[in-house]
């Protein structure tokens, strides 16, 4: 593909976001944090907000950084930017985590770890929504995925905001009461605000550029698209009026619940829009990073799907968990771990074959995968994750330990898989490259001409 470019750190942020996924899962796995204890406990928060930041957070960070250029048809804004983002996320993220550790009395609480962390975090996913946005915002006319991603960095400003202010009550410097009741009740609108409001907007709009793309389909916005689009914009405002009624100490209760509401049908319209995007593709034989991303998009209208059975039967406290749950790894994970697939093959192929295209022969991008392979670690995550919520559900807590611990083995062979592409392993020998070329860049990034 001459005259592609690619993000110097995207890779270094692929690989800082699976260690972040398989430590969490591990310490999922080990009975520490939810469901051995409750979900606002200082050990849960711990391991939610490594999933949530060091694994989707640097996950998304890093994909934007490669095809936001792509999607605008124009060079990265201040792509220098890219690594001291990485790197201020992943220092702050430390920093909250010591906090939450030092709150659940397993390490030294000093009471600016936690303001310190969210305050670098701010930084980072600021810096972040200035190069996306910057990017974005001068390639006039705007496609619809464009639309979806500047959209989707407004309530990623939020959340990192209200998180910020989530500190300063939680290390005990302040005890003003309208952040008191802001953390006593705002939490589940934080977690909407990153959740649904950034990654979920953002994964829908790249989805229909990606999947349109990797199954021939025409690119087309519908009207359909539009009111996904309306519906998620509208459930936002709808969020930060709660927010804002959550600090006063007498929050209402139907912002949020209308905001999932409104979710949930934007969500059966974006089912809609993909399998029109399948039924119209000239690509018949589908690959298995889109048949794991058509999963994922079945499991995140389940999540809708089992939020309204439990209204209808009266038990949406008991239901709230296992939805999320399913949502958080049956959706977000699912998606990025399938989109990983090809993404890390992709990119692998234009870093080490681009340059010499025309001057020897090379492999294609499928082959430097094993889909045989790897559809069984797919089939092994997304049943035991569709299991694990099942194990929720029926709230039986040592089982749903040891479900997470096949979760576990799926992500560890999928990450095997992927370093086994980046090293070039599965090549045909006849254009297989030097191993010590792909070993020196394993997650590293390449300083060739062609990164940016």
């Amino acid at each position: 593909m001459p005259g592609a470019t690619l993000s110097r750190w995207t890779m270094s942020y692929f690989a800082a976001a699976l260690i972040c996924l398989i430590a969490g899962l591990a310490m999922t796995a080990s009975g520490f944090g939810y469901p051995s204890v409750p979900m606002n406990d200082p050990a849960s928060l711990v391991v939610v907000h490594l999933i949530a930041i060091g694994w989707l957070a640097q996950l998304f960070a890093g994909s934007l950084l490669q095809f936001v250029p792509v999607i605008a048809s124009r060079q990265l804004r201040s792509p220098h930017l890219a690594l001291p983002i990485l790197l201020s996320a992943m220092a702050g993220l430390l920093l909250l985590l010591t906090g939450f550790m030092g709150l659940a009395d397993v390490a030294p609480l000093w009471t600016w770890m936690l303001p310190a962390g969210g305050i670098l975090l701010t930084c980072s996913f600021t810096s972040l929504c200035w190069t996306v946005v910057g990017t974005l915002l001068p390639a006039r006319p705007y496609t619809l995925p464009a639309k979806f991603v500047i959209l989707g960095c407004l309530p990623l400003i939020g959340a990192a905001l209200v998180g910020l202010l989530f500190t300063l009550p939680l290390s005990g410097l302040t005890g003003d009461p309208y952040l008191i009741d802001l953390v006593l009740a705002a939490g589940p609108s934080h977690a909407y605000l990153g959740l649904v409001g950034w990654m979920t907007i953002t994964a829908i709009g790249v989805s229909y550029r990606l999947l349109a793309m990797f199954l021939l389909s025409p690119e087309k916005t519908r009207r359909t698209s539009r009111t996904v689009g309306w519906l998620m914009a509208g459930a936002l405002a709808v969020v930060i009026c709660g927010i804002v009624l959550d600090g006063t100490g007498s929050p209402a209760g139907w912002p949020l619940p209308a905001a999932i509401a409104a979710a949930g049908l934007a969500v059966l319209l974006y089912a809609l829009d993909i399998r029109w995007i399948y039924r119209e593709r000239k690509r018949k034989a589908v690959e298995l990073n889109v048949i794991a991303s058509l999963v994922a998009v079945g499991m995140l209208v389940a999540c809708f799907v089992l939020f309204a059975a439990s209204i209808l039967i009266g038990n949406l406290a008991g239901m709230v968990m296992p939805v999320a749950y399913l949502f958080v790894f049956g959706w977000l994970t699912g998606l990025g771990l399938g989109q990983l697939y090809k993404i890390v093959a992709f990119m692998t192929w234009l870093e080490f074959y681009g340059p010499v295209l025309g001057r020897m022969a090379v492999p294609r991008v499928q082959e430097l995968v094993n889909e045989r392979r790897g559809a069984i670690w797919f089939s092994l995550y997304f049943g035991a994750t569709a299991a694990a919520t099942v194990a929720l559900i029926l709230d039986m807590p040592d089982m749903f330990r040891w479900i997470t611990i096949a979760q576990l083995a799926a992500v560890g062979a999928l990450v095997f898989e992927f370093v086994q592409t980046r090293r070039l392993a599965m090549a045909p020998a006849a254009t297989r490259l030097p191993a010590g070329i792909a070993a020196r860049r394993l997650f590293l990034p390449s300083f060739n001409g062609r990164s940016s």
